[in-house]
């Protein structure tokens, strides 16, 4: 049986460009909401949760392809599932 610790479901939040896109979008992750935003992203990039790997690969793809297309999906996501 596998156990996952919150900080193994959020393993790429500490890095700089996801800080700068939290920043862009005006979402603030806290203690409180993290796992749900980390839900939130892998439902939205049809990424098995919780592989982190996956998807920070696919949140650095969708970034390259369509930033702001991404950000806006990515804030509308956010905003309705809180």
């Amino acid at each position: 049986m596998l156990i996952y610790s919150p900080t193994s479901m959020t393993c790429y939040f500490k890095n700089s460009r996801m800080k700068e896109l939290f920043s862009d979008i005006d979402i603030e992750v806290t203690k409180e909401n993290r796992a749900k935003v980390d839900e939130v992203i892998h439902d939205m990039l049809s990424v098995d949760y919780p592989n982190c790997a996956a998807a920070w690969k696919m949140v650095r793809k969708k970034l390259e392809v369509d930033s702001q297309g991404f950000k806006e999906r990515l804030k509308t996501s956010l905003n309705n599932s809180f």
